[in-house]
């Protein structure tokens, strides 16, 4: 069963679909604001939020951008906005799907499962991914090549994670800062650039010249295998 963050001010809608969630095996969180979805995102952890972009205090977009600053949880969107062009904005600011009012039950709950799928695919459906020479093994936290092993620390795998997840993607420095030492972490911007040169020197043919660990100045960070 997953936790599911609704957000929804339309308080018949909000009702109609926790109820059809419920009924589908998913634990159902509600927010009819976007301040109150940041605040129980932040607090409940879900697995998945469905969003309409249509809330009385934030412009969905907003909590979009917020959510992306600090976790990679799946998102889909709910809206009357039916053109492209604010598909392909939500799309941008980090939704992973969008679906157009009115839709029907049985849509929803396949657009929910495809995602779902897609959020896990990484360590059910990947068993290694490349950094130059090195394969990482996610199933069983393993680094190795024809070499042997590199060891890790379990910051350093932590960190190593969060990029090898998100492949090609610009992370934040906040949401890498959040996936490591988590949303009240005591991780730092600078304890962030020791732990990456670490993994640098273990994993980078050439650490003074990384090809895969990547930084973007004043943006973040990015991992291309």
């Amino acid at each position: 069963m997953s936790r599911v963050l609704l957000v929804e001010d339309d308080p018949h809608l909000l009702r109609n679909m926790r109820i059809t969630l419920h009924a589908s095996g998913h634990e159902v969180i509600t927010a009819a604001t976007g301040r109150k979805a940041l605040s129980e995102a932040a607090a409940g952890r879900p697995d998945l939020v469905v969003l309409d972009l249509g809330l009385p205090d934030l412009d969905g977009l907003e909590v979009i951008r917020s959510l992306r600053g600090w976790t990679g949880v799946p998102i889909i969107v709910l809206s009357g906005r039916a053109s492209g062009g604010d598909k392909v904005t939500a799309l941008d600011a980090g939704a992973d799907d969008y679906v157009t009012k009115p839709f029907g039950v049985d849509e929803l709950l396949a657009r929910i499962r495809a995602v779902t799928r897609r959020a896990i695919a990484p360590e059910d459906g990947v068993p290694a991914v490349r950094i130059g020479g090195w394969s990482v093994h996610l199933a069983d936290r393993r680094v190795s090549s024809d070499r042997g092993e590199v060891k890790l620390t379990p910051t350093e795998w932590k960190l190593l994670e969060a990029f090898v997840r998100h492949p090609g993607k610009l992370i934040g420095q906040r949401q890498l800062l959040t996936e490591v030492w988590g949303p009240v972490g005591t991780g730092d911007t600078s304890s962030l650039r020791l732990y990456l040169n670490r993994l640098r020197r273990k994993l980078e043919p050439d650490p003074s010249r990384p090809r895969h660990l990547l930084t973007e100045p004043g943006i973040g960070y990015r991992f291309l295998p």
